[in-house]
């Protein structure tokens, strides 16, 4: 690491579908220079001003390099564009209409998350009943 101040992804780790994806990301380079904060293990102290625990298990935040909060499709063209493998779909994903686009979409995924959740977590047991 340089010294520079690292981004801060918080994300929502007893969620199975966020924990999934996290692990994704966290197994490119690049992924040792982020600060990787599991909102459901950690205290609100350890929380940036302006983002509560609610606020931060409801939707992805990142705190960039420079000190900024993003969240939802904005947060992830932040962590794309930190690690090397996904710099270009970064630098793509923050062009003004294709984050507007990109929101958008991030905005109807998210009543479907929980259902989501329900699934991935079935799907990690080896017996899950039908509801």
């Amino acid at each position: 690491m340089t010294g520079e101040p690292m981004p801060r992804v918080f994300f929502y780790g007893a969620c199975p579908l966020c924990a999934r994806e996290i692990a994704f990301y966290r197994k490119h380079d690049g992924a040792s220079d982020i600060a990787w904060v599991d909102v459901s293990q950690t205290g609100i102290a350890e929380l940036p001003d302006g983002l509560s625990r609610n606020d931060a298990l409801a939707r992805f935040h990142v705190q960039t390099a420079d000190g900024n909060l993003v969240d939802g499709a904005a947060a992830f063209a932040h962590l794309w564009s930190a690690l090397p493998r996904f710099r270009l779909v970064g630098k793509v994903a923050r062009i003004p209409p294709v984050l507007w686009v990109l929101e958008r979409l991030y905005n109807l995924f998210l009543p479907l998350r929980p259902y989501l959740q329900r699934r991935v977590a079935c799907g990690e047991k080896a017996h899950c009943e039908t509801p």
